[in-house]
């Protein structure tokens, strides 16, 4: 019985010391991919399918020139209508991000299910609304979508007011982050980062730096600039995953894909305000 027990007691111990050195070696498990955006206390948590389209939701409202309300507006609605997602069907011939309906005029098919064309045509209805800036939110957004819900977009206005806030800059900082794991396999491309930020914002100036393709984004001086600055900054981190950016870095800070990612915006002597640095790999 007694020798039993010793040998019991041996591989009791020796699993625990595998499982020791197993975690000692692996370290603890990487954050899942995501993002979130923290403002004045409030945090929102996205998948990073819906932080692609929330950062392009809201670079089109930039721009167009149009206030951070109309951004908070177009995103409560595309909470309600498709948690921020380009759907391929919904209710009746509803599609896209806002389940904008051919048949109501819209656009076709295919066009409510490009994403630039459905936002367009979302702020385009909402610029027609008189005094949309002064409504409550799930009013405008009513005004606009026609809803047999009128009032379930109120319960999206938090989270679209501090994601709002945040992407297009008003409140900078670098309140928006995302976790990417990053593919050390494959690099973007500053034709491709410039041609996602052109489409997004129009013609930025943007050139490329460096030989490994990274990419310099001037933005400008003062208030507007900077504004613009996190704008951008925030827009390439929530697309860095589908545009394989590695690191971001404007007004002192640093974003980094992989593991550092977790860490968010860090310090950085390298930002600058007048400029966004992008690298690629």
């Amino acid at each position: 019985m007694r020798t039993r027990g010793l040998f019991l007691l041996a591989v009791v111990l020796i699993v625990v010391g595998v499982g020791v050195a197993v975690y000692r070696g692996a370290g603890p498990l990487p954050d899942p991919e995501g993002c979130s955006a923290t403002v004045e206390g409030h945090q929102v948590g996205l998948a990073i399918d819906q932080a692609e389209n929330a950062t392009l939701i809201a670079a089109v409202g930039v721009r167009r020139g149009l206030p951070a309300r109309a951004v908070s507006i177009a995103l409560a609605t595309a909470y309600q209508e498709s948690k921020i997602r380009n759907l391929p069907g919904g209710d009746r011939d509803s599609r896209g991000l806002f389940q904008q309906r051919p048949s109501q005029g819209w656009g076709s098919a295919r066009q409510v299910r490009n994403r630039y064309h459905a936002i367009n045509a979302f702020y385009d209805a909402l610029e027609e609304v008189p005094g949309y800036g002064h409504m409550r939110i799930t009013k405008a957004a009513q005004e606009v979508q026609r809803s047999g819900f009128p009032e379930a977009y109120a319960a999206h206005a938090d989270d679209a007011r501090a994601l709002a806030s945040a992407l297009t800059g008003y409140s900078p900082g670098g309140r928006f982050s995302c976790v990417v794991h990053g593919d050390a396999s494959s690099h973007g491309t500053a034709a491709g980062v410039t041609a996602a930020l052109t489409r997004a914002y129009g013609d930025l100036a943007a050139s490329r730096t460096g030989v490994r393709q990274d990419l310099v984004v001037t933005v400008g001086r003062g208030p507007a600039g900077h504004r613009l600055g996190w704008s951008v900054a925030q827009f390439l981190v929530g697309q860095a995953k589908r545009l394989q950016v590695t690191e971001v870095r404007y007004d002192g800070k640093r974003w980094t894909s992989g593991a550092a990612s977790s860490r968010g915006w860090v310090r950085s002597p390298q930002g600058s305000r007048t400029r966004v640095d992008v690298s690629l790999g």
